[in-house]
């Protein structure tokens, strides 16, 4: 699936690479909407993943009066809402605020914290992280440090089973056997281990010391200046001034896949093709669940203890097009937004990506369609890059650790399945 996009090669864990950033962060949000050619687009930061079924109503009900009525998840367990009206921010706001999901104005758009989605449902992790995600997103919303961070500065709370541990997130709190926690700092090996009673508190306090640290107005820990070494003992520092205890570590890293689609154990679990959600796949989603949805960084959703027996609830969300089966080869696709919706793209990916499905087989790499060079949203780890070019064609091209990429031409879907084989044996 695509969450083993996310085992790309990593930085040298002795210097990161220092990106300065020549203008302010422009990442969108709830009361900040970007401007896209399909509209505008509010993105709602949703911690952890987990909305109750009034705030997921609340979502669907904002979509369908206000966009494009359809609801498309981030890789940050996240949700945007597409095809605004420019000026309908307050009265989202207002929807939103409403619903819960608009605890801080003033923090809206740095409450990016993904969790693994099976915490506390099957029995895998060393821990329920619940207890983590309620403390950290309440030490966020009230640290007005916090609130100079970036949009795009990402905070996972791992179980231990290392399904999150390996989106490369700045701060990354995992469970460790002792009954403790290990803090990790971009995807430097370097961490500090502390107690689980202060895992939450750990994490601000790297964030905070992260901002002290990116005086070249740097928006992630990896583009820091300072080698990891040096941020590691600089966090040291302020955790020793907050009166938390710890010690130096080196990261655990075996990174695991998200939760495959069909029952596990009392839950269900779906995966969502491209992201999109329409209102009606939204509102059986909402109508299955007992009491919260749990969207994944994988663009999938979990419903812990569903109201619905597994067969019938699994067979209604497959008859809507949600993917309820790990065999689908929507596993190993993803795309950008395209055409309608941005202007630089050369193509309508998505129904490119949709036409050739059945060129994909179920295994290999997993391909990820762009409709120009920036790729916007492509995952970090092994795949298929197929990118639009300018002549209506397609390029592909293997991203691959640690090898030289191999391209070919596409210039007629119906030969993807062609193209594919001679790049891939």
């Amino acid at each position: 699936m695509l969450a083993a996009m996310s085992s790309a090669a990593l930085r040298s864990s002795r210097q990161a690479i220092a990106v300065p950033r020549d203008r302010g962060d422009a990442c969108p949000g709830s009361l900040r909407l970007h401007a896209a050619d399909d509209g505008a687009l509010a993105r709602i930061r949703i911690p952890g993943g987990v909305l109750t079924v009034r705030q997921a109503e609340a979502l669907v009900d904002a979509a369908e009066r206000l966009g494009d009525g359809d609801l498309h998840l981030t890789s940050r367990g996240n949700v945007q809402i597409r095809g605004l009206d420019g000026g309908c921010g307050g009265e989202l706001a207002g929807l939103l605020d409403a619903a819960g999901l608009l605890p801080s104005p003033a923090h809206e758009r740095v409450r990016n914290i993904v969790a693994s989605p099976l915490s506390g449902l099957d029995g895998r992790g060393l821990l329920d992280v619940r207890p983590w995600l309620t403390a950290l997103d309440a030490a966020l919303c009230a640290s007005e440090r916090a609130q100079a961070l970036s949009g795009r500065f990402l905070f996972a709370l791992d179980d231990g089973r290392g399904d999150v541990a390996g989106l490369r997130a700045d701060v990354t709190v995992r469970a460790t056997a002792d009954g403790g926690a290990q803090l990790a700092l971009g995807t430097s090996d370097q961490a500090v281990s502390v107690s689980s009673e202060n895992a939450a508190g750990a994490a601000l306090v790297a964030a905070e010391a992260f901002l002290e640290a990116a005086r070249a107005r740097v928006w992630r820990v990896d583009e820091l200046s300072l080698p990891h070494d040096e941020f590691r003992e600089m966090v040291g520092d302020r955790l020793a001034a907050a009166g938390i205890a710890h010690q130096r570590h080196y990261k655990e890293s075996v990174p695991t896949d998200g939760p495959p689609p069909g029952a596990i154990g009392d839950s269900l679990s779906v995966y969502v093709p491209l992201g999109r959600l329409s209102a009606h796949q939204w509102r059986e989603l909402t109508h299955i669940a007992s009491d919260e949805l749990r969207l994944t960084p994988w663009r999938g959703v979990v419903l812990p203890t569903p109201a619905t027996p597994a067969k019938e609830a699994l067979d209604r969300l497959a008859a809507t097009g949600l993917v309820t089966a790990p065999a689908s080869p929507w596993l190993r696709v993803g795309a950008c937004i395209g055409r309608p919706g941005c202007a630089k793209s050369r193509a309508d990916v998505r129904s490119d990506a949709a036409e050739t499905l059945g060129a994909i087989g179920p295994h290999g790499l997993p391909l990820y369609w762009s409709g120009c060079e920036r790729r916007c949203g492509r995952p970090r780890g092994d795949r298929i890059d197929v990118v639009a070019d300018p002549d209506g064609g397609y390029r592909l091209s293997t991203v691959v650790g640690g090898q030289e990429p191999r391209t070919t031409s596409l210039d007629n879907l119906s030969r993807l399945a062609t193209a594919l084989a001679a790049i891939t044996t």
